[in-house]
């Protein structure tokens, strides 16, 4: 086993620990592997080891990378995503996370009938109302959920949230607590299952998946830090 096999069955482990402590199934609990910046020779051992749902930030990292690599893995977008690359990126990816407005919706949503396709996302919650990060306010969520259900390209997965990080994960609970309940309000509002909340990264997973995170994002813990370019 090399040392990135290694590191992936840790996560693994601390995945399942993580669930069965907090009365939960590991089965309902995914590993999204972040491997933005890395090369597509660490994603293809990551593969060797039998990872196949991967996570990028920048489309196009997934343009470059993704035909590379074999067809059966599943990438999801994570990062902003501006509505110019929705036509190239939207054939690649399996989900995307950052629907964080409803005119992106919308661009998202007629570029998926153009295409014939449906798209797999998740609504971006800014639950901080952090001036540095995208993600609808809940207020916004709350005022445009019907409109949001009525776009019918769209299968809205859940819900995501990049909480404001803290060294002590601990501090990250109070976030993944809202946005769980934000999501069950929103089912019953709205009529609409959604099943799905992204949320837990690298420090932080853990704690996310005793709220109920059903995908965490896992970067530096699984690849480690990528280095800067001289």
């Amino acid at each position: 086993m090399n040392e990135l096999s290694a590191r992936l069955q840790v996560i693994r482990d601390r995945i399942h620990t993580a669930a069965v402590r907090c009365g939960r199934d590991p089965a309902t609990v995914e590993l999204l592997a972040v491997s933005k910046t890395h090369p597509v020779a660490v994603i293809q051992e990551a593969v060797e080891a039998g990872q196949l749902l991967f996570g990028e930030n920048k489309v196009q990292e997934i343009l470059a990378k993704a035909p590379q690599l074999p067809a059966e893995l599943h990438w999801h977008l994570i990062g902003h995503l501006q509505s110019n690359k929705v036509r190239k990126v939207l054939p690649l990816v399996k989900a995307i996370h950052s629907i964080d407005s409803l005119d992106l919706a919308r661009d998202v949503n007629r570029i998926a009938t153009e295409l014939g396709l449906t798209a797999q996302v998740y609504l971006e919650v800014n639950l901080a109302e952090e001036s540095t990060k995208h993600g609808f306010k809940v207020e916004e969520v709350r005022a445009n959920l019907e409109t949001l259900h009525a776009l019918d390209r769209l299968s809205i997965q859940g819900l995501m949230c990049i909480p404001p990080f803290e060294a002590d994960p601990e501090l990250s609970r109070p976030y993944f607590t809202r946005l769980r309940e934000l999501r069950d309000e929103l089912e019953k509002s709205g009529g609409k299952p959604l099943p799905l909340l992204s949320m837990g990264m690298s420090h932080d997973f853990e704690i996310a998946i005793e709220e109920g995170a059903t995908l965490v994002r896992v970067g530096s813990a699984l690849f480690g830090e990528r280095q800067p370019k001289a």
